[in-house]
């Protein structure tokens, strides 16, 4: 029994679509960091840490941008489904951090999918007081539905839904495939 939730899935991105998109968003990052020696990435806990991971090594490999701190951040909000878990949004300092310096960082903050803005603007506001030079947000999948004053910098896709539907990226090691399915619930 899976336990994701009953409805209709269709693919919306395959993972060779994926893998471009994926270069197309490190392309966009190589750009916004020209010149800067001091870069952090941030992957948001879950499928952030993995696309991070994809983001810095294409940095890496493509744009010889090495050097790079790769840094994951705890936040819960929304579980899979988009049920409610936390009345507030939640982040989980790791003790590791307590005493981090971003003095001078361009930072990227990596989500997998901005709805309404809840686990980034937690994740900018909590770096902010790093004192980074910067914070620049990426996501896979802009939903185009933010309620809070957040933006994001580097988009993979921008999806317009109907607010019941769900955007579900699969994103190895969580899942099998990367991939864009999006869901109908029953």
């Amino acid at each position: 029994m899976s336990d994701k939730p009953a409805g209709r899935r269709t693919c919306l991105y395959t993972p060779q679509q994926l893998d471009a998109i994926v270069d197309d968003m490190a392309r966009q990052a190589a750009g916004l960091l020209t010149g800067r020696t001091q870069i952090t990435i941030v992957g948001i806990l879950r499928r952030g840490a993995p696309l991070a991971d994809r983001l810095h090594a294409r940095l890496a490999q493509t744009w010889a941008l090495t050097g790079c701190v790769r840094l994951d951040l705890k936040i819960k909000r929304y579980a899979d489904d988009l049920t409610l878990l936390h009345p507030d949004t939640q982040l989980t300092e790791n003790p590791a951090h307590a005493s981090l310096d971003l003095s001078g960082h361009t930072v990227l903050v990596v989500d997998d999918v901005m709805y309404h803005g809840h686990s980034m603007l937690r994740a900018v506001d909590y770096l902010a007081r790093r004192q980074p030079a910067e914070i620049r947000t990426v996501v896979l999948v802009d939903r185009g539905a933010s309620k809070l004053p957040v933006r994001t910098d580097i988009v993979g896709v921008r999806l317009d839904i109907a607010p019941p539907d769900i955007i579900e990226c699969n994103v190895p090691p969580y899942e099998e495939h990367f991939r864009i399915d999006l869901l109908q619930p029953e």
